[in-house]
């Protein structure tokens, strides 16, 4: 059950990903019942512009679709490849926190430096975990 572990990381940054889409979808019911934005303006995303917030929300939400499938997938080639060591748990983990920052940050005041430097050393968690996947294939075969 071990080498199962690195479900829960993945399944933190699934539930991530649906408070964002319910904090958009309540943003723009808002927003359309509030007069910002037509209704219809939904049906092609022309002819009205979203205020910034929902745009700034809509990007991230987008975003949860890029990197983490990176993340996604080196979760599950190391349970494929029967990596499960607590480093590579430690490091989803950590991903899962630096996603979570970056959400607080771009959602919210949307600081530059602060998010490019917790959205960078996500990426860098994510190299790290593949790097020690790939080593550990290398050394297996």
């Amino acid at each position: 059950m071990e080498n199962l572990a690195l479900v829960y990381p993945m399944f933190a940054i699934v539930v991530l990903t649906c408070v964002v889409l319910v904090a958009l979808f309540r943003a723009r019911t808002l927003s359309v019942t509030g007069g910002q934005v037509s209704g219809y303006f939904y049906k092609t995303y022309r002819g009205d512009e979203e205020p910034d917030a929902l745009v700034q929300l809509s990007r991230h939400f987008s975003n949860l679709f890029e990197a983490p499938t990176v993340f996604y997938a080196v979760c599950l080639a190391a349970m494929i490849t029967g990596q499960s060591a607590l480093l590579l748990q430690s490091l989803a983990w950590t991903y899962v926190l630096l996603r979570v920052a970056h959400a607080h940050i771009h959602i919210g005041r949307n600081k530059l430096r602060p998010r490019i430097f917790v959205y960078l050393l996500s990426w860098i968690v994510l190299l790290l975990m593949w790097a020690y996947v790939a080593a550990g294939v290398l050394m297996a075969g």
